[in-house]
């Protein structure tokens, strides 16, 4: 259920309420007085996000990269940089803060994920800020993950257990070279901030990775055991992972889920419970219809977030940043 409100005098810090959506009463006409607003209201404005994992700001002056860098900025949140990341996704940044969201054709969905949950480094905060919407479609697409955790335990309890319990390692097959045709097409060079093969194993090693190399030059990773369920403030247990978006998204996965997911003992995940999983949070998603100027703020556990595939002439253009 979303919840509508002018600024913030009504707020009910509900959790059932997803989306929050905060509307500019028309009080606030400058980028200067949106950022002071924010401030004298920061603790209320998280209090909201710590209850429904998003909220949506619109009618604010906000309308391009660095404006948007100004207005997150005023939340107060450490910085993380897209560079400190481990994702080998395609973006182009803007500010040194603000960068592209995932790159990849608009004709390609990308699937609902906790954002870099598949790596031991991610951030708590992602904010969206939609410069341009697409003619048809773009939707972003956003999912609770504690009401996921609560369905899928309902449905598959002895394997939702063995997922909180063992966790999940994924084997992600990196590129020899950046291909922005692809959601996942950062070289390995670029996704790990490396130049030679023997940084890039000094790398892995120390995050606790295996890896192999491929004769074209790719390099296929596998992460240690990561948390794929976790718990939060107030004791919420949420769904916090990839595993969705490597499910259904990344080549291969769907036909043989042994390529990129098993348990963290390195047994298999059944294709039911991955389907199950997938059909479940589906069907609990909310799809975000953009406005040129909205910015939303999203908790990393609290909320998995995707992209509807678009089309038309206009370039879609939504930028993100990432917060501690």
């Amino acid at each position: 259920m979303t919840y509508q409100s002018n600024m913030l005098e009504d707020l009910e810090f509900n959790n059932d309420h997803f989306p929050s959506i905060i509307l500019n009463n028309g009080s606030i006409k400058t980028l200067e007085q949106a950022q002071a607003w924010i401030n004298q209201n920061q603790a209320t404005i998280k209090k909201e996000l710590a209850c429904t994992g998003a909220v949506l700001f619109r009618g604010f002056p906000v309308s391009d990269a660095v404006s948007y860098d100004a207005f997150f900025s005023a939340f107060g949140y450490d910085n993380f940089t897209y560079k400190e990341s481990l994702s080998n996704a395609v973006r182009i940044n803007y500010t040194d803060l603000v960068f592209s969201a995932n790159e990849a054709p608009k004709n390609v969905e990308i699937y609902l994920h906790s954002e870099m949950a598949q790596t031991p480094v991610f951030p708590n905060i992602i904010s969206l800020f939609c410069e341009k919407t697409a003619i048809t479609g773009g939707a972003t697409i956003l999912c609770r993950s504690d009401v996921v955790y609560q369905k899928v335990a309902a449905a598959e309890p002895q394997l939702t257990e063995k997922l909180s319990s063992v966790g999940v390692k994924y084997t992600n097959r990196i590129p020899a070279a950046d291909n922005a045709d692809s959601a996942q097409g950062r070289g390995w060079q670029s996704t790990l901030s490396v130049e030679t093969r023997d940084q890039a194993e000094q790398k892995l090693r120390n995050l606790g990775y295996t890896w192999q190399w491929h004769s074209d030059g790719s390099l296929s990773a596998q992460t240690r055991a990561l948390s794929a369920i976790k718990s939060i403030e107030n004791g919420r247990q949420v769904f916090f992972n990839q595993i969705i978006a490597a499910y259904e998204g990344w080549e291969g996965v769907k036909d043989d889920p042994s390529v990129g997911l098993c348990f963290g003992d390195d047994s298999p995940i059944p294709s039911h419970f991955l389907d199950s999983i997938c059909d479940i949070a589906s069907e609990t998603a909310y799809d975000l219809v953009w406005q040129d100027g909205d910015v939303a703020v999203v908790d990393n556990h609290l909320s998995m977030h995707g992209r509807r595939p678009y089309s038309g002439d206009r370039v879609r253009r939504v930028l993100v940043t990432l917060g501690l």
